[in-house]
């Protein structure tokens, strides 16, 4: 197991001094920048947005420490995410360049912890993945309903909740508590002698931070603003589908949705097939490859 004078290095240490030299941008000088490399890739462009949200990544990474992996390759990692969002952004979108870089720094720092040695094996599914990040939290909010403290065992009923919750399988919930209790890493351990939370409870906590509630406000933001545009590219009756069965909290059903419109459930259900993959194919680029 790394321990904390392998994390905090020396070499990081002097990255951390160095960065700072480097100004934070305001928002017209961002724009200009990401122009100039987006039209003409202007390498000189794409170096100083890249640099002046290098301590950004630092942040990031930060929050990922407790998965015992050094910083500096935590560091490593979101700097690559960095530079290949840039070669993604779309700066006429109206966002800043970090709350859409972000997508990409945090699926390369977690892509990164996962195919790690201590974790190997230990998320390679999508439902794997999910559960490894949410695990934590949902089995505090569900065992909390039961009066349970977070290391006592989950009943089958509750472990279906969590199951149900994380729309994954209870064999899935069953084995990746099992790979985490086994894993190098002591993710059931406390982080100290004043804080009873798990590693894993602390990469998970439910309290943001300021800057975290800043960023996911414009997370969301960027989310919905290319949802507004795209539906106002739909025809009417994907609009309503969309806005009466895809995001709705109380559904209608294909018959409804059929009667409204005087079509068949068959033929609602293919309208509803090709909304959805217009949607996958529009938010493409906040769905990062690595």
């Amino acid at each position: 197991m790394i321990n904390s004078m392998e994390i905090y290095d020396s070499s990081v240490n002097l990255y951390l001094k160095d960065i700072r030299k480097y100004p934070v941008l305001t928002p017209e000088e961002e724009y200009k920048l990401a122009k100039a490399y987006k039209e003409r890739k202007d390498i000189a462009a794409a170096n100083k947005l890249i640099t002046s949200n290098l301590r950004f990544v630092v942040k990031i990474a930060l929050e990922y420490i407790h998965y015992n992996v050094r910083l500096s390759d935590l560091i490593q990692e979101g700097n690559i995410g960095l530079i290949k969002a840039l070669t993604k952004f779309d700066p006429d979108k109206g966002y800043r360049f970090i709350s859409y870089a972000i997508w990409w720094i945090r699926a390369y720092i977690q892509s990164f912890i996962l195919k790690t040695k201590s974790l190997v094996k230990i998320g390679t599914t999508q439902a794997q993945r999910k559960l490894f990040y949410s695990l934590a939290k949902t089995k505090r909010e569900i065992l909390k309903l039961s009066g349970k403290t977070f290391d006592e065992n989950a009943s089958e009923d509750e472990t279906r909740m969590i199951s149900e919750k994380l729309g994954v399988r209870v064999k899935d919930v069953v084995e990746m508590e099992k790979r985490l209790n086994n894993s190098d890493v002591s993710f059931d351990a406390t982080i100290s002698e004043s804080d009873d939370r798990t590693l894993l409870d602390k990469i998970a906590s439910d309290e943001p931070t300021y800057d975290e509630k800043i960023i996911k406000e414009e997370e969301e933001n960027i989310v919905r603003t290319r949802l507004v545009e795209f539906l106002k590219k739909a025809n009417d009756k994907e609009r309503y589908i969309a806005y009466n069965r895809l995001m709705s909290d109380n559904p209608k059903t294909l018959e409804e949705i059929g009667e409204t419109f005087g079509i068949t459930r068959e033929r609602v259900r293919q309208i509803e097939d090709r909304l959805k993959e217009k949607l996958r194919r529009e938010f493409a680029d906040l769905q990062p490859e690595y």
